[in-house]
């Protein structure tokens, strides 16, 4: 957040992505984790947006939910890491989605956001680093963030559940204690789909809606 100065940040859990596996824990055990993760963040919210959406989680919906709020697109930033944004070009509405918002790219372990103009020579020239100016706001962009970010995974964390490996200093400890007292991922057997039937009203009252 201080690299781009944004005013707030909503961590949104996915439904069901469209490029991963079912996911192992149902959406509302991953909403009570997002929200934990985040609490005590300021200006950090967690979302339920995609969990109200039918899946599966596309991005380009998603940043049209934020423009039904009357959001426009250069005052979204889409929080990304450089390993995940490599394979945009399979995305659904690539690449008209880059127009949706700016696209904040951040390196991850063994993927510096260095490497991306040469993986995208396609999207190099929209590519810029940060500070960024008012101007070069106008128009949706992609930014490269060179930031140090731990070597963590969720796949990790899932495997280091299913050896029954502690997860001490991974994640947040009211994290840790919901998987360990909930026995998420021991089995590495996918639990309910994300899509079942109420678990998105569930997660939506776990954030005070209704």
């Amino acid at each position: 957040m201080l690299a781009l100065e944004l005013q707030r940040l909503y961590v949104i859990t996915s439904n069901v992505p469209p490029h991963r596996p079912q996911p192992f824990a149902s959406a509302f055990h991953r909403f009570a984790m997002t929200s934990m993760a985040v609490s005590g963040r300021r200006d950090w919210r967690a979302s339920d947006l995609e969990l109200r959406t039918p899946a599966p989680s596309y991005t380009s919906i998603t940043l049209g939910k934020f423009h039904e709020r009357e959001y426009a697109p250069c005052e979204l930033f889409f929080v990304i890491g450089a390993d995940a944004f490599a394979d945009v070009g399979t995305w659904k509405d690539y690449p008209s989605i880059l127009g949706a918002a700016h696209f904040a790219v951040v390196s991850r372990p063994g993927f510096p956001v260095d490497f991306l103009p040469r993986r995208l020579p396609l999207l190099a020239d929209r590519m810029v680093h940060p500070p960024m100016d008012a101007v070069s706001q106008i128009d949706p962009s992609i930014i490269l963030i060179a930031a140090d970010t731990r070597d963590v995974s969720s796949s990790a964390i899932r495997l280091l559940c299913a050896q029954g490996q502690r997860l001490d200093g991974l994640v947040p400890a009211a994290v840790q204690e919901h998987i360990e007292q909930h026995g998420l991922y021991s089995s590495m057997t996918p639990g309910r789909r994300a899509a079942d039937a109420g678990a998105a009203s569930q997660a939506g009252r776990l954030h005070g809606q209704d």
